[in-house]
């Protein structure tokens, strides 16, 4: 079992409930986990119908969680962007989330380092499941929908 260096989150393994999925390599024994804390899980239980939630797994601000509970929603370097991720490898406009009836999809809108789902590099719309992991620049988030129907 890996244990974890911050208080209050667990592995996948310590988990009761699955809400993120194992990536390949990165640490000694070859496996990278994505790894949620308690209250993440909380927050994503308690999400309201239709909504869903970035959470940053690595970047300068792991932990972070980014609410995606409008039709649309950007993310890049812009002061304006509803998700602002300050860094050099992330555009000024980078990702566009989009709450479709099937729930949301990214897609990247014209940056120079890419979106990724899984570690592929998107071209078009990707329809995102809850547990992928969405990078955006250096940024990796796990993307979490909503359990709650409406």
């Amino acid at each position: 079992m890996r244990k974890s260096n911050r208080p209050g989150q667990i592995s996948l393994s310590d988990a009761t409930m699955t809400i993120g999925r194992v990536f390949g390599t990165s640490d000694e024994t070859g496996i990278h986990q994505l790894t949620v804390t308690s209250e993440d899980a909380a927050a994503v239980a308690a999400l309201p119908p239709g909504s869903a939630l970035l959470i940053v797994q690595s970047g300068s601000v792991v932990g972070e969680r980014f609410l995606l509970n409008a039709p649309t929603v950007m993310a890049g370097r812009h002061h304006q962007a509803n998700i602002f991720l300050d860094d050099v490898t992330v555009s000024r406009k980078h990702a566009e989330f989009r709450r479709t009836p099937e729930g949301y999809t990214v897609r990247d809108v014209g940056s120079l380092n890419g979106s990724y789902v899984n570690r592929q590099r998107i071209d078009g719309e990707k329809l995102l499941q809850s547990g992928d992991e969405v990078q955006v620049g250096k940024f990796k988030m796990s993307y979490q929908h909503s359990p709650n129907q409406a």
